[in-house]
């Protein structure tokens, strides 16, 4: 990711970063009703809410950012909250410091901003456990042949030959208007 970028969004979190809300979704509530607890990972988790509602619920949660003020809010979120997490700056598309394998791997809009998601897809498959899930949410472009952020039909191809089966979609549009998707994946056994 470019120094630029990164600036930006640590700069964010020096007020409130529009696309945190400090609410869970109800995505995230109905996945951890109808799946037992295990070891989760909160890729790109901000400043820790679901990082909170998974650890409420059973779950041993890991969660990173590459915004380092994020992570540092998210720290002092989660003392507060009396929660225990593993907790650092990493980046999606390498993902050094994870280590283990998670049953659940949550990202609220952390893919559909990356460039190269292909590394983050084959450093996903890496540290997802075999039937584990991947809960994630993306807005889709507006064009699929602009640079910037979004989902493009040929993301969504890349997945799949990723050794990731989509269990459900869910369509709707985010509060800019943007078209925009829950997915929920499992890797093949």
């Amino acid at each position: 990711m470019n120094l630029l970028r990164r600036l930006k969004f640590n700069l964010s979190y020096f007020g409130k970063a529009p696309w945190d809300s400090g609410i869970s979704p109800p995505e995230l509530y109905d996945f951890i009703a109808s799946h037992p607890a295990g070891c989760a990972i909160d890729i790109g988790c901000g400043t820790g809410t679901n990082i909170i509602t998974l650890a409420n619920a059973g779950w041993q949660v890991t969660g990173f950012d590459f915004a380092s003020r994020a992570v540092q809010i998210a720290k002092r979120k989660l003392k507060q909250a009396g929660v225990h997490a593993d907790l650092f700056n990493d980046d999606a598309t390498q993902m050094k410091k994870v280590q283990g394998q998670f049953e659940l791997a949550l990202d609220l809009g952390c893919f559909h901003g990356i460039q190269n998601k292909a590394d983050y897809l084959t450093q996903l498959t890496r540290i997802l456990a075999p039937g584990g899930f991947w809960l994630m949410y993306g807005f889709f472009k507006t064009d699929p042949l602009l640079s910037g952020p979004g989902l493009a039909p040929s993301d969504i191809d890349m997945i799949s030959a990723h050794g990731l089966t989509l269990l459900s979609r869910t369509d709707g549009f985010d509060k800019r208007e943007r078209p925009s998707a829950w997915f929920l994946w499992q890797k093949n056994s």
